[in-house]
């Protein structure tokens, strides 16, 4: 009788203790896929800090990686080395993403990731500067433009959600930013899931193209930190907010602005999003990249580089005269 009573007591002590120390392992891990020399630099701002990589002389141009990446993707693509010989590059790791912190208690939507990147640029001495963003990153470029548009030379958009409607997924993965039973979630189960899930997921956002081998093995042990997840799941939250909150709109963007999307993208309908924005921003341009999925610049790198020069040169040729 006395085994009886004691059994569920003991179960409880063995599920915690091994989920303490599948969150010990994870600690672990996370320490160690950042454990190599950083390259680059950190600037405290805005009560975190913001790490950056940069290149290059010439009209800036600052890159935003998508939800649940890093800086270093435009490095694996060869695009920040392309682009850094005809332009002063910054990638920045977005709050909570590779090496950047994300403090508590704020929800980093997009709009006040485009005040800060601004503000980084401003501590950098820069006051105009070329925005090209990926994914999550693209809205940023676009509340850029919408927020801060007398600094924007303009902005290029790779694979974006610019329309998001209410999505159950976006629910499910807004669920590990929840305080407690999250955090106790992000911290044990989640990092061994999305490790588990790993290949189908890279299969999935590089489908059809081949999966770029180099950036999944670097990325795999940094997107899978308990505080990057974190970063991931606040994203997630913060997509769903808009799509149940907010009506997107950008008529009223005024700068030169290139349009990317894969044909093949299996995340969402990109090229369906693309063609939608480009009707609704006077002026842009719009490239649909048969055969690519969601990471354009990956597979496609040549075609982004190309519309960055195109979108700097119409910011060269300014205004068009007065008559």
């Amino acid at each position: 009788m006395a085994f009886d009573r004691d059994g569920p007591k003991l179960s409880t002590v063995l599920i915690v203790a091994a989920l303490s120390a599948l969150a010990g392992y994870n600690h672990v891990r996370a320490k160690r896929a950042l454990a190599g020399p950083a390259h680059g630099r950190v600037m405290e701002i805005d009560g975190l800090c913001l790490h950056f990589i940069e290149a290059g002389t010439g009209m800036p141009l600052i890159l935003l990686h998508g939800n649940g990446s890093m800086a270093q993707d435009f490095k694996s693509s060869g695009i920040f080395d392309q682009l850094a010989k005809t332009h002063h590059v910054l990638a920045f790791d977005r709050p909570g993403f590779g090496r950047s912190s994300r403090s508590r208690g704020r929800r980093w939507s997009a709009g006040e990731q485009a005040d800060l990147i601004h503000a980084a640029a401003g501590r950098l001495g820069i006051e105009k500067y070329l925005v090209l963003g990926h994914s999550w990153g693209a809205w940023i470029g676009l509340e850029l433009a919408r927020r801060h548009s007398p600094s924007i030379a303009g902005i290029v958009l790779v694979s974006g959600y610019y329309y998001p409607p209410p999505r159950l997924d976006l629910a499910l993965a807004s669920l590990p930013a929840l305080p407690v039973v999250g955090t106790a979630f992000r911290h044990t189960l989640l990092p061994l899931l999305v490790r588990f899930a790993w290949p189908w997921a890279m299969q999935k956002i590089f489908h059809p193209a081949a999966v770029a081998a180099d950036f999944a093995a670097v990325a795999k042990d940094i997107a899978s930190r308990p505080s990057q997840l974190r970063a991931v799941c606040s994203e997630s939250a913060s997509m769903l907010a808009a799509a149940l909150l907010t009506k997107a709109s950008y008529g009223h963007i005024a700068v030169p602005t290139g349009i990317l999307a894969g044909s093949e993208d299996q995340l969402f309908d990109a090229e369906g999003e693309a063609r939608r924005l480009h009707a609704e921003v006077d002026g842009s341009l719009l490239e649909v990249v048969p055969g690519a999925g969601h990471m354009v610049h990956q597979t496609a790198p040549q075609a982004v580089v190309a519309m960055v020069h195109t979108i700097a040169g119409r910011h060269s040729l300014g205004p068009p005269a007065a008559t």
